[in-house]
């Protein structure tokens, strides 16, 4: 088990910079999602790491041993892909062997090792079966085993659950991160989904146009975004343009909190929509606003608000306790309140 540290990673395409200096440390048996918008950078961040892509600069160590330059066959790392990769015309179990065998193993610890992988990603029934004869979620099992296979000190996964229908990937997810922990691997995990990222990371990497926006704990990263991008992507969250005033910005009878440094005029308030509370009657504080729209979500309900702020309309949503919801009205008028420790606030 190793950790990864990359420092000042840069990646050119052309005229395209896909890396701009990137740095970070992945600890020792950590899982680190690597989470952002298609063209972020993240997957060719993981290709630097897998050494299937060359930085034009910075350097990349695997447990403390410069591999910048070392190509991928020499790097101890394990890779599963998005297209699962298995070969066609091998079982299983001939699959899971493979990397093994090519490296000239005795077949008793070739065996051993593919019957005891088999277990650990519960394939062992379908062992002798052919990929065309198993799910898709049996299939990324399959070569979650193959990549751990020759033990490898880092393993690197590129989106391996996006072919995958919701409920299999939900399931596939928590496997991933049983095994991942039961063997205490290193793994580096590229997602653009931030609830996959959030269910299954120790720390979640927010990357956009190349560089890293934020690295935290999926529950600070949630709660303390730093940066309007990590706000505005992390979580579902109402963004609503404020003008300041005295140094202060809010929404009249809901909250006012201080405006961030270097407004110019204008800031932009995030909050979350669970954070805002909804009332009815006329006595009640808050801001009032009008239910365009309920939208049913299981367990929650999703208001669609419309109320008046500076002057000017204000759309926000509010998720209720359904059994809360139920009795409040499409075209009802409502009063809204957020509390201001629950807002963040940066420049517009």
């Amino acid at each position: 088990m190793s950790g990864v540290s990359l420092v000042g990673v840069t990646k050119m395409y052309g005229q395209v910079k896909a890396l701009d200096h990137v740095s970070i440390e992945v600890k020792e048996g950590e899982l680190l999602a690597l989470l952002g918008p298609s063209g972020c950078g993240k997957t060719t961040l993981l290709r630097c790491v897998a050494g299937l892509e060359v930085p034009d600069r910075g350097t990349l160590e695997i447990g403390a041993v410069d591999v910048t330059g070392v190509p991928t066959r020499a790097r101890p790392i394990g890779m599963v892909f998005q297209s699962y990769a298995l070969f066609p015309n091998l079982t299983v179990r001939e699959n899971v062997a493979f990397p093994l065998e090519v490296r000239h193993r005795p077949k008793p610890e070739v065996k051993a090792r593919v019957e005891e992988l088999l277990d650990l990603v519960r394939l062992s029934a379908q062992a002798d079966r052919y990929p065309k004869q198993i799910s898709g979620g049996q299939a990324q099992r399959c070569a979650l085993a193959r990549a751990l296979a020759p033990d490898p000190e880092v393993l690197l996964l590129d989106e391996p659950l996006s072919a995958l229908d919701a409920l299999v990937r939900g399931r596939l997810r928590d496997e991933i991160r049983r095994i991942q922990q039961r063997v205490g691997i290193t793994a580096i995990y590229v997602t653009h989904d931030q609830s996959e990222a959030m269910a299954i990371a120790d720390r979640v990497a927010v990357m956009n146009g190349g560089r890293v926006e934020q690295i935290a704990a999926p529950a600070d990263l949630y709660d303390e975004p730093t940066s309007q991008f990590s706000a505005t992507f992390v979580g579902s969250r109402n963004a609503v343009e404020l003008a300041v005033k005295d140094g202060r910005i809010g929404i009249p009878g809901s909250f006012q909190i201080r405006a961030p440094d270097g407004s110019n005029g204008h800031a932009l308030a995030f909050f979350r929509p669970e954070d805002v509370r909804v009332a009815r009657g006329d006595a009640a504080a808050g801001m009032e606003a009008r239910v365009e729209l309920k939208v049913f979500l299981g367990a929650t309900t999703r208001l669609h608000l419309i109320g008046e702020a500076d002057g000017k309309p204000v759309s926000i949503f509010s998720d209720l306790p359904s059994r809360q919801a139920r009795s409040i009205d499409e075209g009802e008028t409502v009063r809204v309140d957020v509390d201001p420790d629950h807002v963040q606030a940066f420049p517009a």
